[in-house]
């Protein structure tokens, strides 16, 4: 029996669309809520003032992130079919000439000059436009972007984020919420951090530093920012 019918790969590459933008959508619903909260609360706010803060930036936050997510990801989806149709003219017009370029990419990348042309003849046959799609632009189904998919899982993980410092405001005593919000945000950001490395394959120790460093200096200058606006208006 062949061994490679028994051999599966599972590649965290087919898991970075929708992974970028649910990272990107926690790792911002904790940051800005938590920043907020932390910021409204050091300005001397009642705990009433804090919430309707903190809920009002979840849901701006979420629907912006959504927005933003669909646009861009919508923009560089439209860029990819634009690439596409305009390979497709050249195949039409000039298929001897992309013929030639696709066997010239083979060669670049090692293989010798007959090898390449025999390779380039086969792929241009069984479906030309894959073939430079994958070869010439580097685009592939597994990267290929998907401006709802984004939208709504940025948008889902942002809501997410933002709910946990939105518990800790209804929990914590007024007093003790300005650390709460900020420990209990890190917290999450780290775990975020390492669970996002985890599933994308990556090293964990360096996406936890990464994610708690900017938390903790967007926590603090908020805070600052708060408390001086605060004191200015009292």
């Amino acid at each position: 029996m062949n061994r490679l019918h028994d051999h599966t790969e599972t590649h965290a590459s087919s898991r970075i669309g929708w992974l970028r933008a649910a990272v990107l959508g926690a790792n911002d619903g904790i940051v800005s809520t938590g920043s907020l909260i932390v910021g409204v609360a050091a300005s001397q706010a009642t705990r009433s003032s804090v919430l309707i803060a903190g809920v009002a930036a979840l849901f701006a936050g979420a629907m912006s992130m959504a927005a933003g997510e669909y646009v861009s990801v919508s923009s560089q989806s439209d860029t990819e079919k634009a690439d596409l149709a305009r390979e497709a003219a050249e195949l039409r017009q000039r298929p001897e000439i992309e013929l030639e370029e696709l066997t010239r990419i083979y060669r670049d990348r090692g293989i010798d000059r007959d090898t390449a042309a025999s390779v380039a003849r086969q792929m241009m046959k069984r479906d030309a436009l894959s073939a430079h799609a994958r070869d010439e632009l580097g685009l592939s189904p597994v990267h290929t972007a998907r401006p709802l998919q984004a939208a709504l899982a940025s948008a889902a993980m942002f809501t997410a984020g933002a709910l946990a410092p939105l518990v800790v405001v209804l929990v914590v005593p007024p007093p003790f919420l300005i650390p709460a919000v900020a420990i209990s945000s890190l917290a999450t950001l780290a775990l975020l951090g390492a669970l996002g490395a985890r599933v994308g394959g990556a090293q964990i120790a360096p996406s936890v530093m990464r994610v708690t460093f900017w938390g903790m200096l967007a926590m603090a200058v908020t805070a600052g920012a708060g408390r001086l606006f605060g004191t200015a208006v009292g």
